[in-house]
Parts: C-alpha cells; sequence; structure tokens
C-alpha cells in the first residue's frame, strides 16, 4: 500500500479506504468473500469488534516464529513503520508499556480516487482491551482531507500452535462516507488485513528470535 499517485482504477478507489485503518495498501489479489461474510466470534477481555457495522473482515495467518516475537512486533507500535511501509509515522500518546487505555497516533497516505483527494489519514487509536500475548483490541476514527472512517475496531488474537503461533484479526468500520459503498469498503478491508497479516509473517519468520 505504497502508491500515492492519482489513479481512476478500481485498484486504487480501494486502496483510499484500506489505508485508512488497515494500514496495508499492497494491495493484492481478490479477498475470499467466505471471510468477509463472518467477523465478531472472537473476544478480548469479554469485548470484540463492532457486531452492528455494516463493513466487517476476519482472517487467520500460521506464523512460524516464537509467540513473543509476533507479539513485541504487533505491539511496539512505534516501530510499525519499519515493517510496515504504508506507515509513514506512529507515535505513542502516553508513556510506559502498552495496555488498556494507551493511546497512539498513526499516519499514512491514501491515494486520490474520483470522489476523494489524495490525502494524508491521521489514525488516532486507543487500546481498549489487552491481554499480554494472547489478545489485544483497540478502537479509533481515521480522518483526512476528504475522507474519513467514524470508528474502526480492531481485534487480534495469538494461539500458540505447533510450529509456531496462530493469528487471528477481526475488524469492523463505521461511517457514512465507508458505508454508502458497503462492498468495496468491505474488499478494500479485506485486503488491507491479508496484507497486514502477511507483512507481519514475514517480518516475524525473518527474526526467528523468541
Amino acid at each position: 500500500m505504497s502508491s500515492t499517485g492519482p489513479s481512476n482504477s478500481p485498484r486504487a478507489r480501494t486502496a483510499a479506504v484500506t489505508v485508512a485503518l488497515a494500514v496495508s495498501a499492497v494491495l493484492a489479489s481478490t479477498i475470499p468473500t467466505a471471510q468477509a461474510a463472518h467477523g465478531g466470534t472472537s473476544q478480548c477481555g469479554g469485548r470484540g469488534v463492532d457486531g452492528t457495522a455494516l463493513i466487517r473482515y476476519e482472517s487467520d495467518i500460521v506464523i512460524k516464529a516464537p509467540l513473543s516475537t509476533v507479539w513485541k512486533l504487533q505491539t511496539d507500535v512505534e516501530r510499525w513503520p519499519s515493517w510496515q511501509p504504508p506507515v509513514t509515522t506512529a507515535e505513542r500518546l502516553d508513556p510506559g508499556r502498552l495496555k488498556a487505555g494507551s493511546q497512539f497516533r498513526w499516519t499514512t497516505p491514501a491515494p486520490a480516487t474520483p470522489t476523494t483527494p489524495a490525502t494524508t489519514l491521521t489514525i488516532t487509536s486507543t487500546v481498549q482491551e489487552l491481554r499480554r500475548d494472547n489478545c489485544i483490541l483497540w478502537s479509533g476514527p481515521a480522518a483526512g482531507e476528504g475522507l474519513r472512517i467514524d470508528e474502526g475496531v480492531h481485534l487480534w488474537t495469538f494461539r500458540k500452535v505447533k510450529g509456531g503461533v496462530r493469528v487471528h484479526t477481526e475488524e469492523t468500520w463505521t461511517g457514512s462516507q465507508v458505508e454508502a459503498d458497503v462492498p468495496t469498503a468491505t474488499e478494500a478491508l479485506g485486503t488491507g488485513l491479508e496484507a497486514w497479516l502477511r507483512d507481519l509473517k514475514t517480518t516475524a519468520e525473518a527474526q526467528r528470535m523468541p
């Protein structure tokens, strides 16, 4: 998800929404439609994604790396730009270990589309739940000039399996702009999450350190 130039292609229109919260504009193959029909089945501390949201997606991947490596990559948010090129900046808004109530702000470019200008999205996320080496849930808005997602709710769970870690992710979006075209927004969300999982897998397996 690195392209920032204007384009009228369907892929560029999809990317304009993808970068908002999934932060993975490296658009890949068509998403599995069956996964887009699910959502809200997992929880962290008794809480999950928005069960009423029209836009939702979930997916899993197995990463052949220690759980500690995967967890550190995902929760060390200030280092996201080092392994997710589309994340241009990332900063913690409070000190100390990431925990429930922690906030972080990150930015990513969104390319122009026929209905929205090229812009930089600013996402402010608040951690709602966190169980170390187990799960994390965060939520917050994404806003740029002419492009907004009112709230994205993003859940991640981590489970040790034979040979590595199964990472599960679910996300929902709400907001009038993205809800105006639910299929496009859902495809964008799913494509973004699949790319995020691949980046996490590639980086964690390259490190292979506990």
